[in-house]
């Protein structure tokens, strides 16, 4: 006995599935004429993609005529199949979607400390939106000292975090975020406050006592601070803000953390247009890591919010 070769032994693409919707149409409006006119298209279309299908199936799907519209053996099967077929394309479709639209999981992230007085704080309008597409989605924050950060993120401790850029460790990515500008300060209590700057040079600055960070710098920054007399050191930011407002050190400190003190009148920049510099600062994340619904949904929402503040 002769057999046939199997009608559907590649892949279904999708101008067939197109046709098998035009089928499906077809059956439940029991005509070509109404099909046409529920799909929008010609009754020549229908025609044709019927036709089509029937030399793909090597099958005779339905008997057209004076007598009417009726699917044949044949045509009643392939129609039960198909409607199997795209139902479970169009669950697999809404499954996928949920996926998108009920994000859930962890977001492990390390940030620098004391950023969160950025005037553009891009961090908090992803977190923000991130929680809004993914209410089930949970947070969790790490304040740490930015080599740990970079540890964990290479580790898989961490999804991501948020670092100055000091240099370009291998194996990670960078998303810049924005430019953070620091100055020299001094306290409301130390003898430069009521100075003007007219009066004040780099050198004279070396008499006077200073806090210097006890953490990574660029050669650059640490230039800045070598022209200092050093007297203490701090760990972190808020340890140099502690020893300024002692009134007996100065010492460099973001501009938005120190504006706090400044709008007081507790602290005032000395010499801010000599005295001060630039740090980079960027979302990091691990190259090659598995793919993660949630961080990508966290850096897309990073930098939609970097698009609508400019920065």
């Amino acid at each position: 006995m002769k057999t046939k070769s199997p009608a559907l032994s590649g892949k279904l693409a999708d101008a067939e599935l197109r046709t098998l919707r035009i089928f499906m149409a077809v059956v439940q409006h029991s005509g070509f004429t109404p099909a046409a006119l529920e799909l929008n298209i010609s009754r020549s279309a229908v025609s044709i993609a019927i036709a089509d299908l029937e030399k793909r199936l090597s099958l005779r799907l339905c008997e057209r005529g004076r007598a009417g519209f009726s699917l044949t053996t044949e045509g009643q099967e392939v129609y039960r199949s198909t409607r199997q077929l795209l139902s479970a394309l169009d669950e697999f479709r809404s499954q996928i979607n949920a996926i998108h639209f009920n994000l859930k999981g962890e977001l492990n992230i390390g940030i620098t400390d004391n950023l969160v007085t950025m005037p553009q704080m891009r961090i908090t309008s992803a977190l923000r939106e991130l929680n809004r597409l993914g209410p089930d989605v949970q947070i969790n924050i790490q304040m740490i000292p930015p080599n740990e950060i970079v540890s964990g993120v290479l580790d898989g401790h961490l999804h991501t975090g948020v670092i100055p850029v000091l240099k370009n460790y291998d194996g990670l990515e960078y998303l810049p975020l924005y430019e953070e500008r620091s100055s020299l300060y001094c306290s409301q209590e130390h003898e430069l406050f009521c100075r003007h700057d007219r009066e004040l040079s780099p050198s004279m600055l070396k008499q006077y006592s200073a806090v210097l960070p006890a953490y990574e710098q660029t050669v650059e920054i640490k230039a800045l601070h070598h022209d200092l007399q050093p007297s203490a050191s701090a760990t972190d930011r808020e340890g140099v803000a502690f020893l300024i407002l002692t009134g007996r050190y100065i010492g460099y400190l973001p501009d938005h953390y120190a504006h706090r003190w400044v709008k007081e009148g507790a602290m005032r920049a000395i010499m801010p247009a000599h005295m001060s510099y630039l740090t980079p600062f960027a979302t990091i994340t691990k190259k090659s890591a598995a793919s993660n619904l949630v961080l990508d949904n966290f850096l897309e929402q990073l930098q939609q919010a970097g698009t609508t503040a400019g920065g």
